[in-house]
């Protein structure tokens, strides 16, 4: 499917020029399609979804032949591929999240350990080379799998969207998808990129939905069951919906939020009767993901502490304070004001998105694919770099004392104490030497203490600490090894 000029025939040689190697889809976007091009889709290979009943003869004749007895058992079977698909749902995000936290915790530990070596034998770059190694190595991993499938990129949110609202999209909601889509987040948050596992969750749910209730693959021809139900593209529409709405309530912990973002944000077809269907399949999406995260998490089976992915603790006052309020009516100005802020970011956010996409359709994607997994592992270089230089660097000490007493062990045991004499920890190490809801739950969790009432690192010696507020000549002790050092001031 690519945009050749007229005359050429071998559209998958080079024979074409650059410009005209990119799909009929991005010269869309880009505005560069032909006037005899502009009234036809994107992609030829798109097509529509029959969502309206026909309503003729013998559509007629079918419902008469139906009798109450037959109605319910229908029904019935409708509700309980609702509750599959949200338990589905649920059970997929458990896999991501325990895989991520496995491979992010594998990676700290051993890069930690190195940390803690080599600030007192000088090889701090051997640190950041293990850690280079492991998130290359995992995004290395995730840009292969959208080479495989490449409707697997991004969140699939916007293409989901489009499926309920009538346009199907080739290979959107097919079983390799879906499993290049799950793999491939997975090794993508725990490589380091700066991306999170509940947009994906939204695409992996609507796959669900529309493959389960049909108890068969295109992609794997075996996997084939006799179901004559739900084979329209209505059905197939509403399992989607749900399906969609699982995935928003496992990622946030939210069953009405998921549901409203379905009826809201993705379909234009709705009834009241999918309305209870998309909340029964949200909370059993919510329940099943809590109900597992939590046990498998703190080994408390039954407990419920974790409803969603996405997760940012109990806020409440310590019992017995009376003077303590989560808020106040004068926080209701600055809540406004963070929201006003908030949205002209999201806006100028779009904006440069927007522009950058445009800039990889042009200058990017027409290039061979190796060129786009160079393009990630770049990406990938950078962020760990400016993650780990940061971490070592711009780290403050602060008192690690009312950590130990007053937070839970779970905050306990994800202090670092890079450069940090006892009883203090590196703050900007804790932050990016651990995984994302992690770090967030951190920043929420940890009390309040003015770094000046600890001081700044101490530059007690040369490997105490790594700071810019330390002289170049202890930062590059802790960087270069003794042998390599100078000796006197000639050399």
């Amino acid at each position: 499917n690519m945009a050749c000029c007229g005359s050429c025939l071998c559209c998958q040689c080079c024979c074409c020029t650059e410009g005209e190697t990119r799909t009929p889809e991005e010269l869309t976007i880009l505005g560069e399609t032909r006037e005899d091009e502009d009234e036809i889709l994107p992609r030829k290979d798109y097509e529509s979804l029959d969502y309206d009943r026909c309503i003729n003869e013998p559509y007629v004749e079918v419902l008469e032949g139906l009798d109450r007895k037959k109605t319910k058992k229908y029904e019935a079977v409708k509700w309980m591929l609702v509750f599959a698909i949200g338990v589905s749902t649920g059970l997929i995000g458990v896999f991501v999240d325990f895989f991520v936290r496995l491979f992010t915790q594998l990676k700290f530990r051993l890069v930690g350990k190195s940390v803690e070596e080599c600030s007192e034998n000088g090889c701090l770059a051997l640190s950041l080379l293990e850690l280079l190694s492991f998130n290359m190595a995992f995004v290395f991993i995730a840009s292969v799998l959208v080479l495989i499938e490449p409707v697997a990129a991004g969140s699939g949110i916007p293409e989901i969207k489009s499926y309920l609202n009538g346009v199907k999209i080739p290979g959107i909601v097919r079983l390799r998808t879906f499993i290049c889509k799950a793999i491939g987040v997975l090794f993508a948050v725990a490589g380091g990129l700066f991306v999170g596992k509940e947009g994906p969750m939204i695409h992996s749910g609507a796959i669900i939905g529309a493959g389960l209730p049909q108890f068969q693959s295109i992609t794997f021809k075996k996997i084939r069951f006799h179901f004559p139900y739900f084979r329209s593209d209505r059905d197939k529409r509403d399992f989607v919906s749900a399906g969609a709405a699982a995935g928003v309530a496992a990622a946030f912990g939210a069953p009405i939020g998921g549901t409203l973002f379905s009826l809201e944000e993705g379909s234009s077809f709705w009834n009241q009767a999918l309305t209870w269907k998309v909340l029964f399949c949200s909370m059993s999406a919510t329940f099943t993901l809590n109900f597992f995260r939590s046990g498998i998490n703190y080994n408390k089976w039954g407990s419920f502490q974790l409803p969603g992915l996405l997760n940012f603790g109990e806020f409440k006052c310590p019992d017995g304070d009376k003077n303590c309020h989560l808020w106040t009516a004068v926080d209701l100005a600055f809540f406004v004001l963070m929201g006003v802020v908030g949205g002209l970011l999201g806006a100028m956010f779009n904006c440069i998105n927007k522009r950058l996409a445009k800039y990889r359709m042009r200058n990017v994607h027409p290039k061979a694919k190796f060129i786009r997994v160079l393009e990630s592992l770049l990406v990938c270089m950078l962020t760990t770099v400016v993650v780990f230089m940061a971490s070592m660097t711009l780290g403050e000490c602060r008192d690690l004392g009312f950590l130990l007493v007053s937070a839970n062990e779970d905050v306990n045991s994800t202090i670092r104490q890079f450069f940090c004499s006892n009883r203090t920890y590196n703050d900007m190490a804790t932050l990016f030497f651990n995984p994302q809801e992690t770090a967030i739950h951190q920043l929420f969790h940890q009390d309040v203490q003015s770094p000046s009432s600890v001081g700044h690192m101490e530059c007690l010696s040369p490997v105490d600490s790594l700071s810019p507020r330390c002289s170049v000549e202890r930062l590059l002790d802790a960087w270069w090894p003794t042998s390599l050092k100078c000796k006197s001031a000639n050399e």
